[in-house]
């Protein structure tokens, strides 16, 4: 006699595409990029393999390892990664999700890229050095010497990794060095120097100084910000000089993570490390925002990746669990939840899909586009990164104990999407990066209403959001004190203009009767009686 069976427990999520979220593909189509759809579906189909799902949980569960020397007492400063996280890299760089598409002349890349990486969510961590190498191509474009150099092997579909001369490698990898101990998100507090090398005609300079936060050391190459004579300006140095000699970047120790710890970031400091100028001296911030425009949009990204994994999860456990005689799925309440979750989530991708096609269309000349993107990157960034988290929570509430525990994927996303709204800018920075596009390009607010006025007229709720958020614009009293409010009637007004234009009416309905009319508890799962949950739920039911 046993002493018990299994039975009612979920089968595992695998075999299924992350690419089918109709959100997403509609998007691209929309969005110009129809052409890559075989690519973005091979990849979510790769990504549901137990085969990938494996390489992320193997990646979190062994995380790289520090060596400051080898055995002998030689400085190294290397970190040393599981296969995993290998396989995790050349899987995606093979695909392009880095900077492939700035080397791809063609409209929509930059949206096919965008899918790509929504769609391969196995594992956060090495996400960073991927995003970080697709932003550094605009930035280093500063100064075109070094883009000539560089920028080939950066956007090449091969990973090499190791310490060597980048000339000599397939594929180079880079990161982005900014923040300081005292200074945070406020870079120009920065003490690290840079001295131009007497007699050099390279731009080169002597680097000295720390980093609170590096992440991805092992990356070839770094933007950093440091205090040359003509003030805070941007440097690239490469892990490895020309020639083969180590450039003196010293590893302090990695990072305790709340998140993902299948990426290691790290404390390192300059002992004299070779940096060449990119960009003018003096003009760093400048230079540099180009690469965070790039990580701020992979921040959404991320964000809205992770709160459609968290949805399909929450469905998934809720099609195949029973509890007081029949499954999760039918009961009233818990449909109040996850169509709640799914209107959240679809809202998130639309906008996400938008501002990628925005990115592109701005890449490529289009200054109106470039307008929009810069208020309502910041505004979405702001708003989308905070909902991910609260999302992630009600999603893991829907596994009950099962959601606690490290065995579930849920548990990851639950720990990793916190960062997101920290990374690039917290709450506050991206809040008065908001204000500050409206006050300094004015032309950015003109096509953010431009934008919303192509759903005029499609719903009340709607209208009066907008007429009451011009209203508020007009006030500038305490305009800093208000920030995160009027943001955030920015984010979601831009939500709902796309969703009024793109969703089935029974998400557009939904979303403007709770964010927009407010009729909506301050929890998931409190939608008001009278809405159509049937089609909106059964935009979950793809993936799998």
């Amino acid at each position: 006699m046993t002493t018990h069976e299994v039975f009612n427990q979920v089968p595992p999520l695998v075999g299924h595409d992350t690419s089918a979220d109709p959100a997403l593909l509609e998007g691209v189509e929309r969005e110009g990029a129809g052409w890559a759809l075989p690519e973005i579906q091979e990849v979510g189909r790769l990504a549901g393999t137990a085969e990938a799902r494996d390489w992320g949980r193997l990646a979190e569960r062994v995380p790289p390892r520090l060596l400051t020397h080898d055995r002998y007492g030689n400085r190294v400063d290397e970190v040393d990664y599981v296969p995993a996280y290998h396989q995790l890299m050349e899987t995606a760089i093979g695909h392009g999700i880095h900077a492939a598409p700035w080397a791809e002349d063609r409209p929509g890349a930059h949206v096919a890229r965008a899918a790509k990486f929504y769609a391969w969510n196995v594992d956060a961590g090495h996400g960073c050095p991927i995003s970080m190498t697709y932003a550094v191509v605009p930035a280093l474009r500063a100064n075109p010497a070094l883009a000539a150099q560089f920028e080939p092997l950066l956007t090449n579909r091969e990973y090499d990794f190791g310490l060597r001369d980048p000339a000599t490698k397939r594929g180079l990898i880079a990161g982005m060095s900014m923040t300081e101990k005292q200074g945070g998100s406020d870079v120009r507090a920065n003490t690290t120097a840079a001295t131009p090398i007497a007699g050099q005609s390279d731009g080169s300079y002597r680097v000295v100084g720390h980093k609170w936060f590096t992440s991805a050391p092992m990356s070839d190459m770094f933007l950093t910000l440091a205090q040359a004579p003509g003030g805070l300006s941007c440097f690239l140095l490469p892990r490895v000089l020309p020639g083969g000699e180590a450039n003196p970047i010293r590893f302090q120790r990695l990072k305790d993570k709340l998140g993902n710890r299948s990426n290691a970031s790290s404390e390192i400091e300059y002992d004299n490390a070779i940096g060449w100028l990119v960009g003018e001296e003096g003009k760093g911030v400048k230079t540099i925002v180009e690469m965070v425009n790039m990580t701020r949009l992979d921040c959404v990204i991320g964000s809205a990746s992770g709160m459609r994994l968290a949805l399909t999860h929450a469905a998934h456990h809720a099609r195949h669990r029973s509890a007081f005689g029949k499954p999760l799925i039918d009961q009233p309440l818990m449909r109040n939840v996850l169509a709640d979750l799914a209107v959240e989530s679809e809202a998130a991708t639309t906008a996400m899909m938008r501002l990628a096609g925005a990115n592109d269309r701005a890449i490529h000349g289009d200054t109106g586009e470039a307008a929009l993107r810069r208020l309502a990157l910041a505004a979405t960034k702001y708003y989308v990164c905070k909902r991910g988290p609260v999302l992630a929570n009600e999603a893991l509430e829907c596994l009950g104990g099962n959601g606690y525990v490290e065995d579930f994927d849920l548990a990851r996303v639950y720990r990793e999407l916190p960062l997101l709204s920290i990374w690039e800018g917290s709450g506050n920075v991206a809040a008065l990066d908001a204000l500050r596009a409206i006050g300094r390009e004015p032309e950015s607010l003109d096509a953010f209403f431009a934008e919303a006025d192509l759903a005029a007229g499609a719903d009340a709720r709607y209208d009066d959001a907008v007429t009451s958020l011009k209203k508020e614009l007009t006030n500038f009293d305490d305009i800093e004190l208000r920030a995160r409010r009027l943001v955030e009637q920015i984010a979601v007004v831009f939500q709902a203009g796309l969703l009024l234009r793109h969703a089935p009416s029974a998400v557009a309905d939904a979303f403007c009767a709770t964010r927009l009319a407010r009729d909506w508890g301050s929890a998931f799962g409190t939608l008001p009686a009278g809405l159509d949950l049937a089609p909106i739920l059964a935009r979950t039911e793809t993936t799998f």
